[in-house]
């Protein structure tokens, strides 16, 4: 069995990073169906700008809000305006193809990769 990529989202733009809640990543309900990611699923999250990686889980945000916002102690590491990859794995013994998407500076879908 090996852990292997199944959900991208690249290039997406935290735009809101509120300490104060109990912790996770609240993602656009729209990028979320478009990779397959699910509520309370395990994500890996790398910072493009400061090169931080750290995992967390899920929430789905307002649909079409484009809302990429760092919960709890994941608002230390991840600053409005910086540029993330989200990244959710599978345990399994077959090769999958990952869905992996590239968004705008708005976190609205652009294409496939």
């Amino acid at each position: 069995m090996r852990w292997v990529l199944i959900s991208k989202i690249h290039q997406a733009t935290i735009t809101e990073a509120e300490l104060s809640y109990v912790g996770s990543i609240t993602i656009d309900e729209d990028l979320t169906e478009k990779v397959g990611l699910w509520e309370g699923e395990k994500v890996l999250i790398t910072n493009s700008t400061t090169g931080v990686r750290l995992e967390t889980y899920v929430i789905c945000g307002k649909r079409g809000s484009g809302i990429i916002c760092a919960n709890g102690p994941a608002a230390h590491l991840l600053k409005t305006g910086e540029k993330i990859v989200i990244m959710g794995f599978e345990l399994t013994d077959k090769p999958i193809k990952a869905k992996k998407i590239v968004v705008d500076e708005k976190n609205r879908f652009i294409k496939y990769l």
